[in-house]
């Protein structure tokens, strides 16, 4: 697995991003949520959807900047990690489909 030097003194930005990202969602969404329901009922079920969806992205958002921030890049560099921790634990390694 090869470490990317992207951006300004070796530092990759990308995470940084998206954890803000995913900061703000969880923000707008704690506090539409505290907020409480407002209106008609017939936009009831439109705002329990949106908040939901807010806290859906912000899962998403942050376990991008987890991965991203661990230098897992791709699906080979997750599927490396996962074997490596398989041998670390002392666990035989799957049989592979090839």
């Amino acid at each position: 697995m090869e470490v990317e030097n992207t951006g300004r003194n070796g530092v990759n930005k990308t995470p940084l991003w998206w954890a803000l990202a995913s900061m703000a969602q969880l923000g707008w969404g704690i506090s539409s949520l505290r907020k409480g329901y407002t209106g008609s009922s017939n936009t009831m079920p439109l705002k329990a959807f949106g908040v939901a969806t807010l806290f859906v992205g912000s899962a998403a958002s942050a376990s991008v900047a987890f991965l991203r921030a661990s230098g897992i890049h791709k699906v080979e560099d997750l599927l490396e990690v996962g074997a490596n921790i398989r041998t670390s634990l002392g666990v035989r390694p799957r049989a592979c489909n090839e």
